[in-house]
């Protein structure tokens, strides 16, 4: 659940196209059959989908009869009011079909696309422009992102502590693209591109892609408190008796036309026993679950908006990834989600989902409290919400 959709995992080499992970994803990737002009008429080569596991389809059997394919049962947890199932061969894995209503799903996707990509929390964009502030609402407001003279001075306040950003520019939003006094344009970019090559962010202590770690040094805001609720509300069929889900950390992948995630582990928190907590939304997508080897088939599963998936003990050190996601109308499964957002000032949102997918995986590290008492010992940024 880490990384961009472009990852395929930067170890694969011809070698690893031959693993039985490689070649399933390969059976589920979306390849062109023509070099389209744009992503809405491509053709498309056809996957077969009869392996692939509904979960939703299983519920519903499940409801009618009392039975549940081969290697899957209905795991029972005591006061989770949500069915859950699980593997025989993958324990540690828990999937919650439906775990969200039409409401939170839309309330998810709102924060994703406003909240979460705001500073101090980074985004895959963070390196070549810096913090940038209002992102979507330059979308909903047609606005190019230009290099600037100047900046606020919260965006220098998160650049003065941020030492890990070395790029000296500066950008703003603007309703048109300005120009210097040498009639020389500056570098501008779209807000528009800019949300749709929107990779990740990060919440609460920030997530250093150079060197795979959580950085203290970053400066960052706690997580969300209604974000936390909904972890530990959630995390409860993952957690050992009489303990609480901690929400620390969370990294939220956005998934566009074509994009995947290739298969990779979920290595950098110190405690495996605690789950990683991982809350679809938007269009329908394959998820693999493979073993503890790349040799290993992996089992190919649905995720639709609003399934829930939990990845705790053994099941962290299955490789997993994404290697689809369905924009078509015939396999997106976002209609009634789409409905949610039907009011004009809702366009951008509507555009944007019908046609992407967003993943957030919300995490608990074994040492966050001393890192908290640290940063603040230190009197490096945290931002709280006020």
């Amino acid at each position: 659940m880490y990384g961009t959709s472009e990852i395929v995992d930067a170890a694969a080499t011809v070698d690893a196209e031959r693993t039985a992970f490689r070649r399933t994803e390969k059976l589920y990737k979306l390849y062109k059959t023509q070099a389209p002009k744009s992503w809405k008429n491509q053709a498309h080569r056809k996957a077969d989908l009869s392996g692939v596991i509904d979960f939703h389809s299983v519920l519903e059997s499940f409801k009618l009869c009392g039975a549940t394919p081969a290697g899957i049962f209905k795991y029972e947890c005591r006061g989770f009011n949500r069915p859950v199932f699980c593997f025989e061969e993958r324990p540690g894995f828990y999937f919650i079909p439906g775990a969200l209503t039409d409401d939170e799903q839309v309330h998810w996707i709102r924060e994703s696309l406003i909240s979460f990509p705001q500073p101090p929390n980074r985004t895959n964009h963070t390196e070549a422009y810096g913090p940038i502030f209002g992102l979507f609402d330059a979308v909903q407001n047609n606005k190019v992102l230009v290099e600037a003279n100047s900046t606020s001075s919260e965006v220098d306040r998160i650049l003065g502590y941020d030492k890990t950003n070395l790029n000296s520019k500066r950008f703003s939003f603007s309703e048109y693209c300005m120009f210097t006094n040498n009639d020389e344009s500056y570098k501008s970019v779209a807000a528009s591109l800019l949300l749709r090559k929107l990779r990740w962010s990060t919440l609460g202590l920030q997530f250093d892609w150079s060197k795979r770690n959580y950085a203290v040094s970053l400066p960052h805001k706690r997580m969300p408190d209604d974000l936390c609720l909904v972890a530990k509300k959630m995390a409860v069929p993952a957690m050992p008796n009489g303990e609480e889900f901690q929400p620390e950390a969370a990294i939220v992948n956005y998934f566009g036309p074509g994009d995947m995630l290739g298969g990779h582990l979920d290595d950098m928190e110190k405690d495996w026993s605690k789950p990683i907590v991982s809350i679809s939304l938007g269009c329908k997508a394959i998820f693999l679950l493979g073993g503890k080897s790349r040799e290993e088939i992996p089992i190919a599963m649905f995720l639709r908006s609003g399934d829930i998936v939990l990845m705790a003990g053994e099941a962290r050190e299955c490789f997993h990834g994404v290697p689809r996601i369905f924009t078509d109308s015939e396999h997106a499964d976002n209609v009634d989600l789409l409905s949610q957002f039907s009011n004009e000032a809702d366009l951008c949102f509507r555009e944007y989902i019908r046609t992407s997918r967003i993943n957030i995986n919300i995490r608990q590290n074994l040492f966050s409290h001393w890192i908290l008492e640290f940063t603040l010992l230190e009197k490096i940024l945290v931002l709280d919400e006020t």
